[in-house]
């Protein structure tokens, strides 16, 4: 199993986000500088380094100043999974004749303690340098044990920050994804139903209409029994494609049965939703589609359902009056329009 860090980069460790753009670095080096400005006052050194592995990207070497030649001195270390405290550089054997211990700026004492992530694998460390002999006694070392732990948390949390956001980010397309039907792309019975409740309320609050328009592609089970699924799902995407360029961007359209759409008309009145319906059926009827090679003449029965005939009526009101008129149109000749009426018989349009 992959740890927290896992896949990032050394910047990302303390970055909120993989994106390396320049306000993430700065915000990178802010933490960083935390961190090392606490353990120049706490151990009175020279400097304090933290390094994850990228001090190239953090000092320029072509500079050569002094920070740079001490990052370049503690990147020659490398990191350690213990605790390394050379008192006096001069008296180390491996060291002693390092360009920056013998010549200038002539390093005397170097600290170094191992920062590990939650697997408990060695990702960075804490450097101490300064230019005089130092006595780390156990006190310091129990301190520089403190300094590396507030490290590892901040890197622990930064790294739960970008798996929450990636959770996140995870649960809002699975939630858009249990919306959508997925053969069509649209929104499903749920979704569409759940718009109209929302429009629904708006517009009654609003003091303004609302209309429901209730379609069905009568050839649909037909098509799919003689051609299978995907090639009648295929059908069904084009004639949707039609009647989502009859309406306006923010109208609702969706899946609500197997071979019937649900559209919502925010703000439409049912004269406006009459002549919305009569655009989408020339749309639709106007020319064949091809179905395997063969001219399919498309035949739709569309229902009406409005709040200007139908005040104060609920959502579930208002699909199941949307649904008795489309019931009468199927009763009728093909393509026809049936708008649903306040105690009376569906209106034929």
């Amino acid at each position: 199993m992959a740890t927290l860090v896992d896949g990032a980069s050394r910047l990302d460790l303390f970055s909120d986000s993989s994106n390396t753009s320049r306000a993430n670095f700065e915000k990178y080096e802010a933490k960083i500088a935390r961190f090392e400005r606490l353990g120049i006052h706490l151990f009175g050194v020279a400097n304090c380094i933290v390094s994850f592995g990228n001090l190239r990207d953090r000092f320029d070497r072509g500079e050569q100043s002094m920070a740079a030649i001490e990052a370049a001195f503690c990147e020659m270390l490398g990191f350690s999974d213990e605790i390394r405290v050379y008192n006096n550089l001069n008296f180390e054997e491996e060291y002693a004749n390092h360009p920056s211990v013998k010549g200038e700026p002539q390093i005397v004492f170097c600290a170094q303690h191992p920062i590990f992530d939650p697997k408990d694998q060695c990702v960075g460390c804490i450097y101490l340098i300064d230019y005089v002999e130092h006595k780390f006694d156990d006190e310091s070392r129990l301190l520089f044990a403190d300094l590396a732990v507030m490290v590892e948390r901040e890197l622990l949390m930064s790294a739960l920050k970008v798996q929450y956001a990636e959770l996140v980010k995870q649960v809002r397309n699975l939630k858009r994804d249990a919306l959508l039907d997925p053969v069509l792309g649209m929104w499903n019975s749920a979704a569409i139903t759940r718009s109209l409740g929302l429009e629904l309320e708006r517009c009654q609050k609003a003091e303004k209409p609302l209309s429901l328009l209730y379609i069905s592609i009568n050839q649909y089970q037909k098509l799919k029994d003689q051609f299978g699924t995907s090639v009648s799902d295929a059908f069904l995407l084009k004639i949707a494609s039609r009647m989502r360029s009859c309406i306006r961007p923010f109208d609702a359209l969706g899946r609500f049965e197997s071979d019937a759409f649900l559209i919502v008309l925010p703000g439409a009145s049912n004269l406006v939703a009459a002549a919305v319906a009569e655009r989408i059926r020339l749309a639709i009827v106007s020319r064949p589609e091809t179905v395997e090679n063969e001219d399919v003449v498309i035949e739709i029965s569309m229902g009406i359902s409005s709040t200007s005939i139908f005040p104060n009526v609920s959502p579930e009101a208002l699909v199941k009056n949307a649904e008795k008129a489309l019931l009468t149109a199927r009763r009728l000749e093909s393509n026809s329009i049936v708008q649903a009426e306040a105690g009376q018989l569906d209106i034929s349009l």
